[in-house]
């Protein structure tokens, strides 16, 4: 009875990380999972595995009950799913191939079957194949979504022009999600996907199709914990997985940063860790690849210090990066998409610091931005100057930037508690999504152009084409690290 009253009125009820999804990359009829009676056994009887492993011989009565709770909500979810009326299965993307794959290449993929998106729509019922047609129009936001002991991440659809917000389906997560990033580099594919990538608080990344509709598993991991009773090593990192960064040049490589003090360079291809850098002395918090160089990477730490590598030198290579001292824990850091070789951090202390890469061991200005820590930053890549923050302190602000200041604009309570996080959408920079921890609204998407000021700062300055992203050229690889 005592749970029951749990699940009416949430305990715990947050979103620590969203991520907006570009229009036209989702497929228009996601495929829908079909799980045999071998398949569905087979999920079930890994789940109970993974609780018993983690769990060990010193779990007590109450983790041995939440366990079953998870294990039996699983087992719910994966009948509810289960379409017994689809026999034939399609193999669109050669799960057969990769279920012989072992588990110490660090590389998972799902076995489970899809249906032809043909059989998604129901002739019964057009009202509810109307909502599950995702249109070129629409907007995905992934949000990661933390209810009681409950993680999931909802794919929203969120379309501008017709004023609709509304979850389109989710997946159920082992653990809370803190970072997501987008992809379409697909392992094991010849061809583009829309996929995400989940860390969470256990160290295992998961790789989500995000055009397969209601999955129980990803179809990639990345890390292992490891299992002595099956001779399987540990791979990756070994705590929570703060931070994700895709390589937009060099698709197949992805960055994470880990409470281990770690940064990782993954190789999609192969599932395995590239490169580790371990040049910090506490948790990484965040980082961000360059949007031009492939080979620079912003990171930044809670020991206070900002660095920026050149992922070509070697680990031991004391040129491969510089570094900026902040004071405090870093937050957030981005890179600034009109200004190449310069980018933005954020501070515990609630400052942000605006930084020239060419500059060694200065700022170009340091401002006192909010009372608490700033939990979102983002710096436009389509609006040149605009920079929104938002804080624990439950502020979002918008500031005009340049290289000697930074000016507020316009300031605004949106009402979701502690603000865990922010996003900016790629096809209209002015619509923001916010994250954060108050029970009864902990999740918001803004039209920044409805204040007039921000419109009138801001809306000329935006041309609907998108900062230039293109490879980097000869006099930009040059400027990249100096060795000096």
């Amino acid at each position: 009875m005592e749970s029951d009253q749990e699940d009416e009125v949430p305990n715990v009820n947050f979103v620590p990380s969203l991520l907006f999804v570009k229009r036209g990359v989702a497929k228009a009829n996601p495929d829908k999972v079909t799980l045999t009676p071998a398949e569905l056994a087979r999920i079930i009887n890994e789940t109970r595995q993974d609780l018993e492993e983690e769990g060990g011989n010193d779990m007590d009565t109450s983790e041995d009950e939440e366990n079953e709770d998870g294990h039996a909500s699983l087992s719910q979810r994966a009948q509810r799913l289960d379409n017994s009326g689809v026999t034939d299965r399609t193999d669109e993307y050669n799960f057969d191939a990769y279920e012989q794959e072992t588990e110490t290449s660090g590389l998972h993929l799902s076995t489970v079957a899809v249906v032809d998106p043909e059989e998604n729509i129901q002739d019964d019922d057009d009202s509810d194949a109307e909502d599950e047609i995702i249109k070129p129009t629409d907007n995905l936001i992934l949000v990661g979504h933390v209810q009681n002991d409950s993680a999931s991440m909802e794919v929203y659809i969120h379309n501008e022009e017709e004023g609709s917000l509304y979850v389109h389906h989710d997946f159920l997560l082992p653990s809370p999600p803190l970072c997501i990033e987008w992809l379409s580099f697909d392992p094991g594919s010849d061809t583009p996907g829309n996929l995400c990538a989940i860390g969470c608080m256990d160290p295992i990344i998961t790789l989500w199709d995000l055009d397969i509709q209601d999955s129980l598993e990803p179809v990639c991991k990345l890390g292992s914990k490891g299992n002595r009773k099956k001779n399987i090593p540990k791979l990756g990192h070994k705590d929570a997985v703060l931070d994700i960064s895709w390589n937009n040049h060099l698709q197949h490589i992805l960055a994470s940063g880990s409470v281990d003090q770690t940064v990782i360079l993954w190789d999609l291809e192969e599932g395995i860790p590239h490169t580790t850098i371990r040049d910090f002395e506490e948790k990484v918090q965040t980082l961000s690849f360059h949007p031009a160089r492939a080979e620079s990477l912003l990171v930044g730490s809670c020991d206070g210090k900002v660095k920026v590598f050149d992922c070509r030198a070697t680990n031991d290579d004391a040129s491969s990066y510089k570094t900026w001292l902040l004071g405090g824990e870093v937050e957030r850091v981005c890179w600034d998409h009109f200004n190449q070789h310069c980018f933005v951090a954020s501070t515990n202390d609630g400052k942000m610091h605006y930084i020239d890469t060419r500059r060694n061991d200065q700022t170009l200005w340091t401002k006192e931005a909010h009372d608490k820590e700033i939990t979102g930053l983002v710096l436009s890549t389509r609006v040149k100057g605009m920079l929104s923050t938002a804080s624990a302190d439950g502020s979002l602000k918008v500031w005009d930037i340049n290289e000697q200041d930074a000016r507020l604009v316009y300031k605004r309570n949106p009402k979701i508690g502690v603000i865990q996080c922010m996003d900016e959408c790629q096809d209209n920079p002015f619509t923001l999504a916010l994250g954060g921890d108050l029970k009864t609204k902990n999740f918001s998407v803004i039209n920044l152009l409805d204040n007039d000021m921000v419109s009138n700062v801001f809306k000329p300055r935006f041309d609907g084409n998108p900062a230039s992203t293109d490879p980097p050229t000869q006099e930009m690889e040059d400027a990249t690290i100096d060795d000096d």
